[in-house]
């Protein structure tokens, strides 16, 4: 069974996985009207595994015997000023899930919550990733701010992005 200090975090984290799907929808829907579908494409393959994050912690939490409670999720920007500012506000999104993920991964070691943790290790290894690759991006599109020509290479790159279902996944 679930501290409920553990349950009431996990529910949060539920909502800014959500938050984070709305955002990336949110972003995408900002490159498709700028006419980069490539770009707009890899927003919805993030949104995408974002929705995947809440479903894993939904999963968690129902099998710790605790109760789901979802929240209203706040709405997102809905206007960048560059394809460049929006992948560094990915990043800077990014950066901040991986400091809610540290949040919790330090309140299952203080509730010695073996279980939390375990499953939580996941989050943390899969940060390290999402932030990676968001400097990715950023770095490559600031290689592109003189030359129109490679805006439109990485969003070709970028639309070939594909979502695999990680295998835990059962929907």
């Amino acid at each position: 069974m679930l501290n409920p200090k553990m349950e009431a975090a996990l529910n949060g984290q539920i909502n800014a996985e959500l938050y984070s799907a709305y955002l990336y929808m949110s972003m995408a829907t900002w490159f498709d009207q700028k006419q980069l579908p490539g770009m707009a494409h890899w927003m919805r393959v993030q949104t995408q595994e974002e929705m995947t994050h809440a479903i894993k912690f939904y999963t968690y939490v129902n099998e710790r015997s605790g109760r789901v409670t979802l929240s209203a999720i706040e709405g997102p920007p809905t206007d960048w000023k560059s394809p460049l500012a929006v992948f560094e506000a990915v990043a800077v999104h990014e950066a901040k899930v991986t400091g809610l993920i540290n949040g919790l991964m330090d309140l299952a070691l203080k509730l010695k919550d073996h279980a939390s943790a375990s499953m939580l290790r996941w989050f943390v290894d899969e940060q390290v990733e999402e932030e990676s690759s968001a400097a990715d991006v950023v770095g490559k599109m600031k290689l592109t701010q003189k030359d129109s020509s490679g805006l439109f290479m990485m969003d070709n790159e970028l639309g070939a992005r594909v979502f695999t279902p990680p295998v835990w996944l059962t929907l």
